[in-house]
């Protein structure tokens, strides 16, 4: 088996097409699709089946590509490994942030760790937990720093926690909300709200919470993928609702905003490092897990 043309049929699969599936690997179609019919002749397989909107996977083509995708990380990670021992270098370090956690979390590691290793070479990937989990999966990250929720327990990951970080709404300190001497959830759905766009866990949280106590979902007015800490000044100048965490609320433009003390609608969350089950990482990325552990450990500590 050429290793080229499992090459081919990974990208296929991943895009469902030809075309797009060639211009991620810079070869023409013709050349690609001969790859993938030498693949099917060698293993005596169908792996596609050919429609009119693109490549979907046949059932043997679905389980091979499961296996096959697998052995491919596990080839890159022995070449990663051969080049940083033949080099003798500390190697690349490839690692994902969400926006929330790179200012203020992230960043101060990346500081230490560039003065203990003049020489590190580092890739940063800042985007949401969807876009980084889906880096993660097809190799391209060494390790995630996210949100530990549900949609990151896997068999193929190792979830470190790192230090908790709730999730409270929040709204401008003189809301109406905080002259209630009583707030219910309920009292919520009157009001708009600024949040992430549907795709992120902490809305989809918010709006299953809302759902179990049959209230209607929150009135989304501007959705965003940037931290509330960019968007303090459209909450502070009007009656609309968010989602905000601790991070953001002990930062300086976190303290100019109010929790609302609801603990129906207050998620408890950890944060913490996602990385591939068994696969290699180099000695810098294994030296920024530890000082962001370092970090971590110092956020636990009791403030005085």
């Amino acid at each position: 088996m050429r290793l080229e043309d499992l090459d081919y049929f990974l990208a296929v699969a991943r895009s469902g097409h030809v075309g797009r599936a060639a211009d991620q690997l810079g070869v023409s179609q013709p050349a690609l699709t001969k790859g993938i019919r030498r693949l099917e002749e060698e293993l005596k397989l169908q792996l596609f089946n050919r429609t009119p909107k693109g490549m979907a996977l046949t059932l043997p083509g679905e389980a091979f590509y499961q296996r096959s995708r697998q052995a491919r990380l596990g080839l890159d990670d022995a070449l990663r490994e051969a080049a940083d021992l033949h080099r003798g270098t500390m190697g690349l370090v490839r690692a994902g942030v969400t926006p929330l956690l790179a200012e203020h979390f992230f960043n101060p590691a990346c500081v230490e760790l560039l003065a203990q290793r003049p020489a590190a070479r580092i890739s940063v990937m800042v985007n949401l937990n969807d876009a980084l989990l889906s880096a993660l999966r097809q190799g391209e990250l060494d390790f995630m720093v996210c949100s530990l929720h549900e949609s990151t327990q896997s068999a193929d990951f190792e979830r470190l926690p790192l230090f908790p970080d709730n999730l409270y709404v929040a709204a401008r300190a003189g809301h109406p909300l905080f002259g209630r001497p009583r707030i219910v959830l309920g009292d919520l759905a009157q009001y708009r709200w600024l949040l992430p766009g549907p795709q992120v866990a902490s809305r989809r949280w918010l709006e299953t919470r809302f759902e179990q106590r049959g209230a209607p979902p929150p009135d989304v007015v501007i959705e965003s993928n940037a931290s509330v800490a960019n968007l303090v000044g459209i909450l502070l100048n009007t009656d609309l609702l968010t989602l905000v965490s601790e991070i953001t609320l002990r930062s300086g433009a976190g303290r100019s905003l109010g929790v609302v003390p609801l603990e129906d609608v207050t998620w408890h969350r950890e944060i913490g490092i996602l990385a591939p089950r068994g696969g290699y990482r180099s000695p810098l990325a294994e030296r920024l897990i530890e000082i962001l552990g370092d970090h971590a450990a110092a956020r636990r500590q009791p403030r005085t």
